[in-house]
């Protein structure tokens, strides 16, 4: 049996518990969406799609129509999303099992949203380069940074013996 410390010894895990929270949050509400409607459609009753489109319109045109961006949004809806809820639990419960997982998603999500995205975003084909990047880094580069930190969180065995 393990000596965890208690969630409140371990104060800076607060922190992932609020944003892989926020991060369910996000990809039921950015990603879920696209994925069921297929597009975005500036018409659209859904307050969801309308609100969408106007932050593809406005700053993330990639994220309005290739096919395999329904790809990475499905992935985000369908495996990322129940998956932050797993992390939040683990984190609240201290379940060091989680260290594997954990260290894949990060790695995956840093460099799908780092290389793949960002890659497109800002060096890719004009149609789909980043049209307002003051909008888009702050809405998405926490997708970087959180999960770097994770890995950097998870590093060493049973995590959840020892702070940060």
């Amino acid at each position: 049996m393990t000596n965890n410390l208690p969630l409140s010894e371990r104060k800076f895990d607060y922190f992932f518990i609020v944003m892989f929270s926020l991060f369910f949050i996000t990809s039921m509400i950015s990603d879920l969406w696209p994925t069921i409607m297929g597009s975005l459609d500036a018409n659209s009753t859904n307050v969801f799609v309308q609100m969408n489109y106007g932050y593809a319109k406005d700053c993330d045109p990639l994220f309005l129509s290739p096919v395999w961006m329904r790809f990475v949004t499905g992935l985000s809806a369908f495996v990322y999303g129940p998956f932050y809820l797993v992390l939040v639990w683990a984190f609240i419960k201290g379940y060091n099992r989680i260290q594997v997982p954990a260290i894949m998603y990060g790695t995956a999500i840093a460099v799908i949203t780092g290389v793949i995205v960002y890659g497109v975003e800002f060096f890719g084909e004009p149609e789909w380069r980043c049209q307002n990047p003051a909008k888009f880094l702050p809405l998405n580069t926490p997708y970087i940074l959180i999960p770097i930190l994770l890995i950097i969180r998870m590093r060493k065995e049973l995590p959840f013996t020892r702070k940060f």
